[in-house]
C-alpha cells in the first residue's frame, strides 16, 4: 500500500477527514515512532479538563491511563459516571488507548476479612499479623481472593490493551512472616503478579501484569522469577527532574539508573515500561494542592526519551496528575503536552 492510499484508508476507518484529523497524527506516527506506547496518567478529577482525549490525540499520544492513590472503587464510580463515559466515548472515537493504573491491595484483599482471617495478611516485624499493608504472599486462600476481586474489577475496568496495574499498597512494607521474611519486598510483589497474571489469562490469554518497580521494589527480583505476562513498570520517583537522568550519579541520591539496567536483567526489555514523573504537578507540589506551574524542562525529557531508547524501552508514560480544568484557569499555557508528546513521537 502506498503512503497516499494508507492516508485515504486510515481517514476512511476513522469516518471522514473531521472524524480523523485528531486520530490520523496518533495512527501514522505510531508506524514509526521509537515508543510504540506514549502515554499520560490521570487522576480521575483531572477529567475536569473535559478536553483531555483531544488534547492527547493532538500530541501524538497513544495511551491515556486513570488512577486513583488507594482505591480502584472510585475509578469506577468515575468510569460509571456520565463524565466517565464521555470520557471512555471519547478515547474510543480518538482510537486512544485506556489504562487503570491502581494501588489496588486494599479492594484485592479487604482489610475486613482481618477479624476472622488474620493469616491472609502480612506478620509486621513484631510477630504481629496486621491488616495495615498488602498481604501474607504465602497464604493460598489470600491469593485465590486477589484473584476472585482483580477478576470483578477488570469487569469494568478493562483496559484496551490487555495491560492490568494491581499494584501493592504505595511504598508500604510487605510480610515478615517466617515463610516470606526471606523475600525482599519486590520478590513478594512478583508472587502476587504472578498469580494474578494466570487468573486473568484464564479468560484473558494475552493479559499482562505489571510489575512496579518503586521506593521498597524498586531492586529487581533474584528468588522469584517473573512468569510471562509479567512485566516491569519502572517508576523512579525519587530522582531529579533539573538535570537529565543519565547524569544523576551521585551514589547518594536514590532511584539511580542502575536500578533499571538491573530490572531490565529480569524482565524482559520489550515490554517494560517506563513510568515518569515529567509533568506530574502532584509531585513537584509535594502532593500538596497548592499552585505550583510545572516546572517543565524540556531538554532534560528528550535527553531523558534517549536514555530509555537506547536500552530498549519502547513504553513510556508521564503521571500528568493536577493537569485539571483548575490549572488550565490559573495558568493557561499548557503547550508542553504538545512538547512532551512531539518528544515521543519523533522519529
Amino acid at each position: 500500500m502506498t503512503n497516499g492510499n494508507r492516508r485515504r484508508f486510515l481517514l476512511g476507518c476513522a469516518g471522514g477527514m473531521a472524524a480523523a484529523a485528531l486520530p490520523l497524527k496518533n495512527l501514522l506516527a505510531a508506524e514509526n515512532a521509537p515508543f510504540a506506547t506514549r502515554g499520560v496518567v490521570l487522576l480521575t478529577g483531572d477529567l475536569s479538563l473535559e478536553d483531555w482525549p483531544e488534547r492527547a490525540a493532538r500530541a501524538g499520544l497513544t495511551t491515556i491511563g486513570l488512577h486513583h492513590g488507594n482505591s480502584p472503587q472510585i475509578v469506577i464510580d468515575c468510569v460509571k459516571s456520565p463524565a466517565g463515559q464521555k470520557f471512555l466515548e471519547k478515547c474510543k472515537q480518538l482510537r486512544l488507548q485506556v489504562e487503570y493504573e491502581l494501588h489496588a491491595m486494599r479492594e484485592l484483599l479487604p482489610r475486613k476479612l482481618f477479624a476472622k482471617n488474620p493469616e491472609l495478611f502480612r506478620m509486621n516485624d513484631k510477630g504481629e499479623r496486621t491488616p495495615d499493608n498488602n498481604c501474607c504472599v504465602h497464604s493460598p486462600r489470600a491469593l485465590e481472593i486477589l484473584a476472585e476481586n482483580a477478576l470483578r474489577i477488570a469487569e469494568t475496568l478493562r483496559p484496551t490493551t490487555g495491560r492490568y496495574f494491581y499494584w501493592g499498597d504505595d511504598a508500604q512494607p510487605w510480610c515478615a512472616c517466617p515463610k516470606c521474611r526471606d523475600l525482599s519486598p519486590s520478590e513478594q510483589a512478583v508472587m502476587v503478579e504472578n498469580h494474578l497474571c494466570r487468573a486473568l489469562r484464564k479468560s484473558e490469554p494475552q493479559a499482562q501484569v505489571a510489575h512496579l518497580a518503586y521506593t521498597n521494589t524498586l531492586q529487581p527480583p533474584k528468588k522469584v522469577k517473573p512468569e510471562a505476562g509479567v512485566f516491569l513498570e519502572y517508576a523512579p520517583i525519587f530522582r531529579r527532574y533539573d538535570i537529565p537522568y543519565e547524569r544523576q550519579q551521585d551514589p547518594k541520591h536514590k532511584d539511580r539508573l542502575s536500578a533499571l539496567d538491573a530490572n531490565l536483567e529480569v524482565f524482559p526489555k520489550d515490554t517494560a515500561q517506563v513510568l515518569e514523573y515529567w509533568l506530574d504537578i502532584s509531585r513537584f507540589s509535594g502532593w500538596k494542592k497548592n499552585s505550583t506551574k510545572l516546572p517543565w524542562k524540556k531538554e532534560v525529557f528528550l535527553a531523558d526519551l534517549e536514555t530509555y531508547r537506547k536500552r530498549g524501552i519502547r513504553h513510556v508514560t508521564s503521571f500528568a496528575a493536577w493537569i485539571d480544568a483548575a490549572y488550565r484557569d490559573h495558568f493557561g499555557d499548557l503547550s508542553f503536552i504538545d512538547e512532551y508528546g512531539a518528544g515521543l513521537s519523533a522519529e
